[in-house]
């Protein structure tokens, strides 16, 4: 019996050395409009080269989307932080504190409304972790946001990673091409994927990024839509996971020898 006392309470210990690895710390910070948004920070690699990928959920959801994502991210070598925008709900168990206060403030919690959520993050990333350089991550809505801040603020942010980005404000009284206009004047290197049969609603938002440093990934299966892409319950998950991973290696490599947890 003492035998298997100590075996579980190794396993316990097992369990939440892990769990401690991966659940990140939660931080606090304001918006533009002052209200607090909060984002988990996994940054095992802050004494490698390693930039910080700021990941933005879509509608609908919260920093939950990114659970089995960041871990991946982390293994590759790299760090993140996974931000709640108000505009979202919960996803995988994670309710959205950003967007429960603001419900609770009475703001409203649009798409447009979240801009201020994402530039504050970045520029969040950039005061506290941007020494090797910020990219901004997002999945729906916010593929199409950090697209137009890539290109609307220069220096914010080092790259742009957009899951399955497209005009989506005209609702919100923007034009058709809202998003499109901004994107004319990215010069960072960009990915933007989506599933198959999405791709022509952002075809030319990518045709009028200026950048000669830019990937496309469109699935030879139909794929997912946003971020859910990569997650490993859809079979196709491994083909956008190694585009993914192709782009990051391609234009942010790091040391041989980094892709592993620091101690």
């Amino acid at each position: 019996m003492n035998y298997i006392h100590r075996f579980l309470s190794l396993v316990l210990i097992l369990v939440s050395s892990v769990s401690t690895v991966f659940a990140g710390e939660t931080v606090t910070f304001l918006s533009e409009d002052g209200l607090l948004i909060s984002a988990d920070i996994h940054a095992p690699h802050q004494n490698s080269k390693a930039p910080m990928i700021v990941l933005f959920h879509q509608a609908g959801s919260s920093r939950g989307e990114y659970a089995e994502i960041v871990p991946w991210l982390n293994g590759l070598g790299y760090n993140c932080m996974a931000v709640d925008q108000r505009s979202g709900e919960s996803m995988r168990g994670v309710e959205n504190q950003t967007a429960l206060r603001a419900g609770k403030e009475n703001r409203p919690t649009g798409y447009i409304e979240a801009l201020p959520d994402l530039t504050a993050a970045l520029a969040y990333a950039r005061s506290h972790y941007g020494n090797n350089g910020v990219i901004a991550w997002g999945s729906s809505y916010s593929a199409a946001l950090v697209l137009k801040i890539a290109g609307d603020s220069p220096g914010l942010v080092d790259g742009v990673l957009a899951f399955s980005p497209g005009e989506y404000f005209k609702r919100a009284g923007k034009s058709a091409s809202w998003i499109q206009t901004s994107t004319q004047h990215i010069k960072v290197p960009v990915f933007i994927t989506s599933s198959r049969n999405e791709a022509g609603k952002w075809a030319a938002i990518f045709a009028a990024i200026e950048s000669a440093d830019k990937v496309s990934f469109i699935p030879e299966t139909a794929g997912r839509h946003g971020s859910r892409a990569l997650w490993k319950k859809y079979p196709d998950s491994d083909a956008y996971r190694q585009a993914v991973q192709g782009f990051l290696q391609r234009y942010f490599p790091l040391p041989v020898g980094s892709n592993s947890f620091d101690q």
